[in-house]
């Protein structure tokens, strides 16, 4: 069993998908070529930068276009943020009332990640960017500083994400990973635990 979490954002705590998808869609669409937001997902769940490459090469659309539709998806989030991932503000409340700590390891920019939890209602103990100079993962120091500065066992955490590269930093820095997957899009990744929901984590956490 395990009592404390590291979890990702966007796409595990924070239902972002579906928005991201059907922007990035949109830019194609705009274009007068035709492209289903399904289509969109599989290339997402492995990465946003990954994802734009793929459909700017794939219709001969400037990546640049991609990128500004996903900044300008990220501006609306900050006065309409997308919704919580079902279950996730119980079970965050209930690690806390078991004594565990809710820590979040993101690429997204400090403002922004403070922005969508505080919009959402999501009560966290401690949370780590890319913005606060560390590398992206998969590279696991992010993972790292947040057992050093908490004083953790990495046997105690469970690391919660939703793409490989989630797993795989968690993985490096000792953590046990589980990974959110979507039917729709699953995705290839060395994580110990798999789910559909956030809900089937909690026989792993002891929690009822």
């Amino acid at each position: 069993m395990y009592k404390h979490v590291f979890w990702d954002l966007g796409g595990t705590l924070v239902d972002t998908y579906p928005a991201l998808d059907e922007a990035l869609a949109d830019v194609v669409r705009s274009h007068r070529q035709r492209l289903q937001d399904s289509e969109v997902s599989k290339l997402t769940r492995r990465s946003t930068g990954e994802a734009i490459e793929a459909l700017s090469e794939r219709f001969g659309i400037p990546a640049e276009e991609f990128e500004a539709a996903n900044a300008q998806l990220k501006r609306r989030w900050a006065s309409a943020p997308p919704p919580r991932m079902a279950g996730a503000r119980a079970l965050l409340d209930d690690i806390s009332a078991a004594g565990g700590l809710n820590l979040v390891v993101t690429h997204r920019d400090r403002a922004s990640a403070q922005t969508l939890l505080q919009g959402l209602d999501l009560k966290v103990d401690d949370l780590i960017s890319t913005s606060d100079g560390f590398p992206r993962k998969p590279d696991p120091e992010m993972y790292r500083t947040m057992l050093e500065r908490h004083a953790l066992d990495p046997t105690d955490c469970l690391a919660v994400g939703d793409r490989p590269i989630d797993a795989e930093a968690a993985m490096a820095a000792g953590l046990t990973a589980a990974i959110l997957e979507s039917p729709e899009a699953r995705v290839d990744d060395e994580a110990k635990y798999s789910v559909a929901a956030l809900e089937e984590l909690r026989p792993l956490l002891a929690l009822g």
